[in-house]
């Protein structure tokens, strides 16, 4: 999922570079939804892994 809100953020980049406001702002905004996901369900994994008892990967 991490991928995917990159490649947005990347197409975003680019789309504003090249003055494409339409596709940079919709290429934004579903980069950052997708990075609010992520971050999401990552403190979600974190804290089950904790509540379990692993210590975290070194």
């Amino acid at each position: 999922m991490l991928g995917w809100a990159l490649t947005f953020l990347i197409v975003a980049l680019i789309a504003a570079a090249l003055g494409f406001g339409g596709i940079a702002g919709a290429s934004a905004g579903i980069a950052q939804i997708l990075f609010f996901i992520f971050l999401v369900l990552f403190v979600v994994a974190m804290i089950a892994r904790a509540v379990q008892g692993r210590p975290p990967p070194m």
